[in-house]
């Protein structure tokens, strides 16, 4: 692709840092360089806004016009993440950071005394290698079909620092690990940024531990991509939570890269609420016997958002489980995609998975996109998709308001129970609590639409 000129390579040095980050840097640079454009013609960026995004409009964050800017930190700037840390309650931990930069982190004393760690990569002894957990996703399934799309390079061009969480072999920590991305904050509304904003999660063997990430924005032009790589090894449970809740102008290009070993246990819930455009890629590897993962996610739309969703379900070892529930709700003329692939690798034998996606559209103007796929390599499998669009039920809004319940009303109370059963699969103390009063605070503008 065509550098812009925010984007040069004195812009990627000027972000400072250990060697091996600033060449790292400069590879990326030099890979997103070589990249062919993204064109909606392929089947990744299909049905996607991918040519809208213009990105000479954003400054790379921590350079140029934004690298000597002021962030703000005030909690009443930041409302969503307030109100997060307030359902959550007690935690073990709670990293911050400021467009792309850590600025403070802390973990309980039990989680410490534990040998758990979380901090910077900056400081990482590990650094390098932590942030190539890709490499290790290609080694699992002998296949290199896990590798970074055109704006992960571009991430790691201009990343300026990682939150790294690390739980040892069977350590457990009792409470949530809260992350807080507190993106677009560094200046005046007419700078607009670019973010890399990456975390990394390793579990130990038999270890077990809830993360949360929230990721909030002003109203102003944004440009986002979050990564994170998840490795859960053998035995060993996580449950992660990412809470989107961007302003109006934000564009975000999300990747959730996901490996869990032998016996392991992986349980992930996605929210996507705010951005003008959002997109999450999910990947989830099932590498080891006897695995599992549940990858839950709600998306709620209005105006001209649109959400867009692409997962992978792999599973390569024998007996293996996963369960996707993908729910969402589009009103004005906002849109939403999902399309997603169960692949059966050889030697998976014995293995389950099953993929869901439903939808209710709430206008005229409103459109949803469901596409799901099988790719079945192995004999003794068992694999199932099912997807729906379609508007309210008519027979349960009647049943409402024929008992007095005015329609707006009406129509509230059924798009709540739409989301219902999502919630209570929450695993992560606080956020099912978080999200329903989320979601109830927007229908109003969702529901004005219809």
């Amino acid at each position: 692709m065509q550098l812009p000129v925010s984007y040069s390579a004195r812009a990627a040095r000027s972000l400072g840092g250990p060697e091996w980050l600033a060449q790292r840097r400069l590879d990326g640079l030099d890979k997103f360089a070589a990249s062919p454009p993204p064109v909606v013609d392929e089947d990744l960026w299909r049905y996607s806004r991918i040519s809208e995004l213009d990105l000479e409009q954003y400054v790379p964050s921590g350079t140029g016009a934004t690298a000597g800017l002021r962030p703000r930190l005030e909690a009443d700037a930041w409302p969503q993440s307030a109100a997060l840390l307030e359902h959550v309650g007690e935690r073990s931990g709670l990293a911050v950071v400021v467009d792309g930069a850590l600025v403070s982190f802390e973990l309980s004393a039990a989680a410490s005394a534990s040998g758990t760690v979380l901090g910077s990569v900056l400081d990482n002894p590990r650094g390098s290698e932590v942030l190539d957990q890709v490499t290790r996703l290609n080694s699992a399934t002998g296949k290199e079909e896990h590798e970074p799309d055109v704006f992960d390079h571009l991430a790691d061009a201009f990343l300026r620092d990682a939150v790294v969480l690390s739980v040892p072999a069977r350590a457990r920590v009792d409470h949530p690990i809260v992350i807080v991305h507190l993106l677009g904050s560094r200046g005046a509304d007419e700078v607009a940024q670019a973010v890399s904003a990456r975390t990394v999660i390793e579990l130990g063997e038999a270890a077990e531990a809830t993360v949360i990430e929230i990721f909030v924005s002003g109203d102003g032009a944004l440009f986002v991509v979050p990564i994170v790589d998840i490795a859960v090894g053998d035995a060993a449970l996580l449950s992660y939570n990412a809470i989107q809740q961007l302003g109006a102008g934000a564009w975000q290009l999300g990747h959730q890269r996901m490996r869990a070993g032998r016996d392991s246990r992986l349980r992930t819930f996605t929210a996507s609420l705010g951005g003008e455009y959002a997109r999450f890629r999910t990947e989830s590897v099932l590498a080891g016997q006897g695995g599992s993962a549940e990858l839950l996610a709600a998306y709620l739309g209005d105006g001209t958002q649109m959400h867009d969703f692409r997962t992978l379900q792999e599973h390569g070892a024998p007996r293996t489980k996963s369960d996707l529930v993908f729910k969402g709700a589009v009103g004005g003329t906002a849109r939403s995609v999902y399309s997603g692939l169960i692949r059966m690798r050889h030697g998976a034998k014995g293995a389950d998975a099953f993929q869901t996606n439903r939808n209710l559209v709430l206008s005229d103007g409103a459109h949803a996109d469901s596409v799901p796929n099988l790719d079945i390599e192995e004999n003794d499998v068992r694999c199932s998709h099912a997807s729906a669009v379609g508007q309210i039920d008519r027979e349960q809004r009647f049943y409402l308001e024929s008992r007095g319940v005015p329609p707006a009303v009406a129509e509230r109370l059924i798009l709540l129970g739409f989301f219902e059963d999502l919630w209570v699969r929450i695993a992560a103390p606080g956020v099912r609590a978080h999200l329903a009063a989320a979601v109830a605070a927007r229908l109003d503008g969702v529901t004005g639409g219809s």
